[in-house]
């Protein structure tokens, strides 16, 4: 953690925590939201600064965040 020290005082805090157990449906419900039945894959894929311009273009006249919009995109194409 550069520039941030942690207290004994936080850390004793956490210890205290932990004994004291976490409630493991709560830690489940952490994250991103499931887009489905299964976990989603990341697929990695690259963008020319241009593509992107146009991308965020179009996602944001549709309000749509970018990944939303590259969602949108290759369902549409993958269907057509």
């Amino acid at each position: 953690m550069q520039g941030r020290e942690v207290s004994e005082q936080q850390v004793d805090a956490w210890v205290e925590e932990a004994e004291a157990g976490y409630d493991v449906e709560q830690l489940r419900k952490r994250g991103r939201p499931a887009r489905g039945a299964q976990a989603a894959q990341v697929v990695p894929v690259r963008f020319t600064d241009e593509e992107i311009a146009h991308l965020m273009e179009r996602a944001d006249r549709e309000h749509l965040n970018r990944s939303e919009a590259i969602r949108r995109a290759v369902r549409e194409w993958a269907t057509a």
